[in-house]
């Protein structure tokens, strides 16, 4: 049986995996050992293997890709609408209250991997903020990766729009 979530194969603050390649280019190849949810052909998007809540996803270029003022155009654009959808499949298969959308860019701003930029979508719901995030540095979710991974594969391949 394939083994659908392996986390200790990534460092969350390093910018390679085991076989010293970057996580976000591995990731862009697929799969669900990497939890990746969707790909056009300049973005993708995976779930966070270190969550701060149910869904939270990043979306991010197919190329290896630092610098903000780097990324073309049409990346950019497609990375946004790549965005967009990941977004409506989180509402239909959470209904959470808000999300908070952003970029980390570089070490100094809290980019875990700062050598491939990447956007969070992190969904949010009214009083989210809880005493085992906030004085635990704990994140306690109500169901595995690979459940969360096969929900919003799932919703994205069903064209929520």
């Amino acid at each position: 049986m394939q083994q659908l979530f392996a986390p200790w194969r990534y460092q969350y603050v390093s910018n390679a995996d085991s076989t010293g390649e970057c996580i976000f280019c591995a990731a862009a190849r697929g799969g669900a050992e990497v939890m990746t949810l969707a790909r056009t052909e300049r973005a993708f998007a995976l779930l966070n293997l270190f969550p701060y809540t149910s869904g939270h996803t990043m979306v991010a270029p197919v190329a290896h890709v630092s610098d903000f003022a780097h990324l073309d155009g049409a990346t950019l654009a497609e990375m946004m609408s790549l965005a967009q959808r990941v977004v409506r499949a989180i509402e239909r298969v959470y209904r959470p209250h808000g999300f908070n959308l952003g970029f980390n860019l570089g070490e100094a701003a809290g980019a875990g991997i700062a050598d491939h930029m990447h956007m969070h979508v992190v969904p949010r719901w009214r009083g989210d903020t809880n005493f085992m995030s906030t004085t635990g540095d704990t994140r306690v979710l109500p169901e595995g990766l690979a459940d969360t991974c096969a929900k919003l594969r799932g919703a994205l391949e069903a064209g929520v729009d």
